[in-house]
């Protein structure tokens, strides 16, 4: 088994169609949603993330074939005055998982954290998604606060 993990060039076809290919298998999924990508989505994702230069995508390919993406987006830790990636998509296709792929992707945003400057990663994650929430802790993650007796941050939003 052949695995491959770099940052994306969606620039290249094989790149745009791997991204697009495998956020909707996780878009499918109940922990994603379990709602396909809209056609819009499908048709110009990857031409807006190449607009933006704070937007990364990690592929890894097994054999050549798409099998897990991480999308990271960089952000600003005002207290550390240093850049920071929050870890926005984590996907292993359901016929690799469980091979190691995530912490090798995993390994891989973290030599790109480092590579920027970045003084942490940052993600969320579903309560109720024990696998994932395992790996993650398994690669060094932890709930976030500042300090104990104000509890742990929780990830709140408002759509627009």
């Amino acid at each position: 088994m052949k695995v491959d993990v770099f940052e994306a060039n969606l620039s290249k076809q094989e790149h745009a169609e791997a991204l697009i290919y495998l956020l909707n298998q996780y878009a499918q999924d109940p922990m994603g949603g379990a709602e396909e990508l809209s056609e819009y989505t499908k048709k110009n994702l990857a031409a807006e993330i190449q607009k933006r230069d704070a937007v990364h995508v990690i592929l890894a390919f097994v054999d050549n074939t798409p099998a897990g993406l991480i999308n990271v987006i960089e952000g600003f830790s005002t207290f550390a005055c240093k850049p920071l990636l929050n870890i926005h998509d984590v996907v292993v296709d359901e016929p690799y998982r469980g091979q190691g792929l995530s912490r090798k992707m995993f390994e891989k945003v973290e030599q790109l954290a480092n590579d920027l400057g970045c003084c942490k990663l940052t993600l969320e994650v579903l309560d109720n998604n024990i696998v994932a929430k395992t790996a993650y802790k398994n690669f060094g993650f932890e709930g976030y606060q500042l300090v104990p007796e104000c509890g742990q941050a929780i990830f709140m939003e408002k759509k627009l």
